[in-house]
């Protein structure tokens, strides 16, 4: 059953005939061809698998996780491919990542959003852990998902990432993870997350070696 998820999930992705000046993947997700424009020499703006095991949960599960009219902030949006497949599928879309990365993440949610969607998403910078109070006031931010693919690897940053998700998370708000287990310091963010948190694995692919998680605040899990 694994493999044959996976083959479906990997299926979505496809490549250009020609190649162009600029790198780009396409993919076929909530009934739109999208094209994401890629920069090799950058881990942030590449597709990794995670992002596409999200964005295939997404689709395939719009009943009972329905983004119509949801306001959603996607962290280490990247190339904003989970941000545009939720923007499709109905959600107000709030795509952020490092300052670096924004001009590449703004080209490709306009470029695969502009009157596709309900609502048009919109790009924000969001350093982990910084002026998180400034940026996105607890007062006047109320996410109804959070999401996030692959935001957990190798870095330095991981004290400000659980921060950040704990900032960002209201009392009803839904987390949806995805995650490629790589090296130690990923089943170590996990036990810390579970203090903050109440975690359920929701989706497995072995093969991928990737976990797909669903959280809320401690004592908040909705059956």
């Amino acid at each position: 059953e694994d493999e044959q998820i996976v083959a479906e999930i990997m299926g979505r992705r496809f490549f250009p005939e020609l190649i162009a000046y600029k790198a780009w993947e396409g993919f076929h997700f909530a009934g739109h061809e999208i094209r994401i424009t890629e920069a090799t020499d950058c881990y942030g703006a590449v597709v990794w698998p995670s992002a596409l095991v999200l964005c295939y949960f997404l689709e395939t599960n719009s009943k009972q996780y329905c983004l119509v009219d949801k306001n959603v902030i996607e962290i280490g949006a990247g190339t904003g491919l989970v941000s545009i497949v939720a923007s499709l599928l109905g959600a107000f879309v709030t795509a952020t990542d490092l300052p670096e990365l924004l001009g590449n993440l703004q080209h490709n949610v306009l470029q695969n959003t502009k009157q596709k969607c309900k609502h048009q998403p919109c790009v924000k910078e969001l350093s982990w852990g910084i002026d998180l109070e400034k940026n996105f006031p607890r007062s006047s931010c109320h996410f109804d998902y959070i999401m996030a693919a692959d935001v957990v690897y190798h870095h330095p940053f991981l004290d400000e990432l659980l921060l950040t998700f704990d900032h960002l998370c209201n009392n009803d708000t839904v987390i949806l993870w995805a995650m490629k287990f790589r090296l130690e310091n990923e089943n170590r963010f996990v036990d810390r997350f579970q203090a903050l948190f109440d975690l359920e694995m929701i989706s497995n692919f072995p093969s991928l070696n990737i976990a797909l998680y669903k959280a809320m605040r401690k004592g908040r899990m909705k059956a």
